[in-house]
């Protein structure tokens, strides 16, 4: 609970996976990979309640091992490919109402700390937006970007007037890292998404931002991990 608004924490996990069969359970650092983000939301001051949100029985049982509560299995019809997230909270939201402001945590972004997680709590509630999502500076700006035209032209997505300056010089921009999303609840059920003019964005460093959708991906976390495991030895 923060500032006396109670706070749901639902991860989403379904047993599909085109990119990485079984992605969510599969071994990342030693452990299933949605234990990461599990034991992240443990560490928050404010959540008062987190859930599970998964329509695999193995998924399932890897979490309740792990200490996360299940209350229910998902409909099938809200884990297909084309299903969202935000399907998965609404469904959550109506089987246990009650709660002021709903948290998304992406299970694939096993870098996320709980420090993250109550500063996102803290701007919505504070500020009194309606959403927050988890933010970071993208490595190459998209004012450098371009779409192809015909015969292979390059035409300039945000305008030719970027291009000649100097990257420090560009706007600064920020796009969603997929870890982190929290809303007022019945705003939510209104909007059925995160997003709108009244989201406010919180940034997280790039360090912590990995969002892993790949069989590379996996291997980019377990060097990251390394490396950091080398830093505290030295």
């Amino acid at each position: 609970m923060f500032n006396k608004k109670r706070i749901l924490a639902v991860i989403p996990a379904r047993g599909g996976s085109k990119g990485v069969p079984r992605k969510n359970i599969k071994l990342a650092g030693g452990k299933p990979l949605i234990v990461w983000m599990i034991e992240a939301a443990k560490k928050s001051e404010y959540i008062d309640r987190i859930i599970l949100s998964s329509d695999d029985q193995e998924i399932i049982a890897t979490a309740k091992s792990f200490g996360c509560e299940v209350p229910f299995i998902r409909p099938s019809e809200l884990a297909q490919d084309e299903s969202s997230s935000s399907d998965a909270v609404i469904h959550a939201l109506n089987k246990i109402p009650g709660y002021d402001y709903v948290m998304l945590l992406q299970p694939t972004s096993p870098l996320t700390i709980g420090e993250d997680i109550d500063g996102c709590i803290k701007l919505c509630i504070r500020s009194n937006a309606k959403s927050v999502v988890s933010v970071t500076e993208p490595d190459k700006s998209p004012y450098w970007m371009f779409k192809m035209g015909s015969h292979n032209k390059l035409e300039s997505v945000l305008g030719g007037e970027y291009l000649q300056k100097r990257r420090q010089d560009l706007p600064e921009i920020y796009m969603p890292n997929g870890a982190i999303y929290i809303a007022e609840s019945h705003w939510f059920l209104d909007h059925k998404s995160f997003y709108s003019d009244s989201t406010s964005g919180y940034v997280i460093p790039q360090e912590r931002s990995l969002d892993i959708d790949s069989d590379i991906d996996f291997e980019l976390f377990e060097v990251v991990l390394e490396n950091r495991k080398g830093e505290k030895n030295g």
